[in-house]
């Protein structure tokens, strides 16, 4: 996975799609994140750099709750990518 602008704006449109708003805040996240499940706020550090909110959202899409048939077809290709490479770190 390439680490652009780009390959940031496809993740965080796969939250988007799913209802989700991903916000940039300050805090003392230990992960990097943080979700308000009931309101569909993901809320990232901002002090990441680009590379950092794209492995954060990498590790992170997976373990929520997206709406697969909200998702574009592009979305959800990546999407299912994200998942089968969640899957298989996880049998390693």
């Amino acid at each position: 996975m390439k680490y652009t602008q780009t390959t940031l704006d496809k993740l965080e449109a796969i939250l988007e799609e799913s209802g989700y708003i991903v916000r940039y805040e300050r805090g003392t996240f230990q992960s990097g994140y943080c979700i308000l499940e009931e309101k569909k706020v993901v809320v990232l550090n901002k002090f990441l750099i680009l590379e950092g909110r794209i492995n954060t959202l990498v590790e992170l899409i997976p373990q929520i709750s997206i709406t697969f048939d909200m998702l574009t077809a592009e979305s959800q290709k990546r999407y299912e990518e994200l998942v089968a490479r969640a899957a298989a770190k996880a049998n390693e």
